[in-house]
Order: C-alpha cells, then structure tokens, then sequence
C-alpha cells in the first residue's frame, strides 16, 4: 500500500513538472524569431535543463562526484526558474485573454515585441535567482529570550541553539556547514537542538564529501541532539541513524533525556515515519511518561502540524521546522494555509512555539521572501532558592 502511494505521488509530481515545463517550453518557442541555429540552441538548453534536477538525483545514488553535483546544482537552480517563467507566462496569457475579450477589435501587434517578452522575462528571472542566492547563503541569527513559569535549578538562564531543515548532500556543502558551525560554536551554547532534516536524501554524498568532520567540531556544553525529519526517511533511515551515531549527535526517538538534571529535551519522531517504515510513532503523552513535569521541557518535533497536541501536557516550548516558510516567493501562501504557523514564535495555552524558516534549502539554493536563520533561545525561569 505505501509503495503504492509512492508510486502515485512520484507520477503526479512528473506529470506537473512535465507540464509546466512544456507550458514554459512552447511560450519561449513561439517568441523565438525564425532562426534555425537559435531554436535548436534553445531546444538543447530547455531540454538540458528539464532533466537534469533528476538525473544527477538519479545518478547520486549511485556515483559521488563534483560532475554529478554540478547537474543536481544546475537543475535545482532550473526549479526556482521554472516557477517564475511558469507566472510570467500565464500573467502574459491571462492579460492577453483579457484584452482580446475586451477589446476584441484591437489587433494591433509590435514587430518583436514577443521576443523582448521573452529577454526581459530571462533577464527577471535571472536577477531574482541571483538576489534569492545571496539570500539563501547569509543566514541570520534570530534571538528568543522566554520565560518559563518553572524553577531552572542552579542556573538564572539556559541558552539553547536551535537549527533545522540543514539539508546536507550535493547542494549544501563544506563551505555552507563549516559557516553554520561558526555560527553556532559563536553563541556558546549549553546545548544544541536539530529539529530534522540534517540530511538532504542519500547520505552518500554527505559521507564522500567527509561533511560530518564539520559537525564534530561543533562546540556544545552538554551536546547535540537530533530528531529525525521526512528526509532522513526519504534518503533511508537505516542510513542516517548510523551518519549521526558516528558524529556524536544524539537523535530522540520518542523519547526524552534530562540535560544537567535541569532541563527535558523530549524528540518525537518524525510523523511521516508510518508512511515510509510503517511505524507510527508515539503520542506525546505516551512519550512523557516518566518525565518530571515541574522541570522545564523542551519538545522538537519536526513538522509542525497540530500545535494543540502540546496543551497540558506540561512541555514548555516546542522548536519545528520543516515549512522553510515556503523558501521561495509565493509558497508562503500555500504553507500559512497548511500550517498554523509557517514561520516564527507564537505563544498558545502557556507553551511557546518557533517554528524555524531553517538553515538550508531543499532543492534550489534559492530563498526568496524569508530569511535563513540559527534560532538563540534563552530560557529563564524560577530560581529554586528564591
């Protein structure tokens, strides 16, 4: 049966890329002057461009080089592209249609003026892949000071690194997760947190290209632990368990861990792990059992669905990711409906929630309308002696 929906999803996905990319295809084809040598130029881009996301997909799985990642980087780049020649040509049709409705008379027509379409169009897209880039490459450093109606024993704060969505693999790279270490190891931490999807699919490349030695030198006082997120499920399990096992960070799999007798670091597993192992994980409540409720508790939980799940079960502060805030202008619109929060912090019910827009990008290297971000939490409570 899972296969099954696999099998479906993977078809419905190739036949919407497929589509837009014939839609895009043809509306470039038909402002092309009659030119031989450029159309066939054009042929050769287009159809490079199309495929080439998906065969260096396709081929990481099976060989680790720069060439292969240099065809995933490509067609990931394609992607971002893609969207935005998809609106620009379906704005252009829709006005089109409009002022043929309205004023059917008016037959007007500019020699080359759909050619000038076309390289104004290329020259938008361009400018916006290269702004979403820089974008993408210079995350921030968002700060949370929360309070929490508990006793933090021995100690008037607690200073907690929080960082999802990294995505490792053939895109985000040494120099991108050695930047991110700084980052971190800067703050000095008591303790940091990824909240899912460190790995991007197979961990193949990641283990060629020896990113883990980045991580170990991640400098964390009580150290690191882990959930697991959809893509560690999408690239294999078995695979990314053993990845972390080996660089000295802890994954919580429904389950929890007292950090210096003070602090519950409490990790559920990811909620698609039914879908793609078949184990349905545990219910918050089933998870807590066990846990003193009068100390502070910090729950990750990868995909922030279902934010009520939290109310009286004594956790203070959940930490998500997985929405990217849609990484790449309009898709916020889709995750603000799907998600109760796509991005940011939001107290309901006495627990506090962030939901990080994440470090990483999955597939363009591209954010457009959001930032990327390391989250700072400081948490201070009741002192006992007071």
């Amino acid at each position: 049966m899972r296969r099954f929906q696999i099998i479906i999803f993977i078809s419905i996905a190739f036949s919407l890329l497929f589509f837009a990319n014939y839609y895009v295809y043809m509306q470039g084809w038909k402002a092309l002057p009659q030119n031989a040598w450029l159309r066939t130029i054009y042929f050769l881009s287009f159809f490079i461009l199309t495929f080439s996301f998906v065969i260096g997909r396709i081929l990481e799985r099976i060989w680790h080089n720069k060439f292969i990642y240099f065809i995933t980087k490509l067609g990931s780049f394609w992607l971002a592209a893609l969207l935005y020649f998809f609106i620009i040509c379906l704005f252009i049709d829709i006005v089109g249609l409009l002022l043929n409705l309205l004023f059917p008379a008016l037959t007007i027509q500019f020699k080359g003026f759909d050619f000038i379409l076309l390289v104004s169009s290329i020259f938008l897209v361009g400018l916006l892949l290269v702004a979403g880039y820089i974008n993408a490459i210079h995350p921030r450093i968002k700060k949370l000071n929360l309070v929490f109606d508990k006793e933090v024993e021995n100690s008037t704060s607690f200073k907690i690194v929080a960082v999802s969505d990294i995505h490792l693999g053939s895109i985000i790279g040494e120099k991108r997760i050695s930047k991110m270490v700084g980052m971190i190891n800067s703050l000095k931490p008591d303790l940091v947190c990824i909240a899912g999807d460190l790995l991007d699919e197979d961990p193949g490349s990641v283990i060629q290209q020896d990113l883990g030695s980045c991580l170990d030198k991640i400098d964390s006082k009580f150290g690191v632990y882990a959930v697991t997120g959809n893509h560690e499920y999408i690239g294999g399990i078995k695979k990314a368990l053993p990845f972390f096992e080996n660089h000295g960070i802890k994954v919580l799999r429904d389950d929890y861990v007292l950090v210096d007798e003070k602090i519950y670091v409490v990790g559920r597993e990811d909620r698609d792990s039914r879908r793609f192992s078949g184990i349905k994980r545990k219910s918050i409540k089933e998870i807590m059992k066990g846990v003193d409720k009068s100390k502070p508790i910090i729950l990750m939980d990868h995909q922030p669905f279902h934010l009520q799940e939290t109310n009286n079960s004594g956790i203070d502060l959940q930490i998500s990711g997985h929405t990217h805030h849609g990484q790449i202008w309009p898709l916020q619109l889709i995750t603000k409906r799907i998600f109760e929060k796509s991005w940011g912090y939001v107290k309901k019910n006495g627990v506090h929630y962030y939901v990080s827009s994440g470090f990483g990008t999955w597939g363009p290297p591209v954010r457009i309308g959001n930032r990327p971000e390391i989250v700072e939490i400081n948490i201070k409570g009741r002192n006992k002696s007071s």
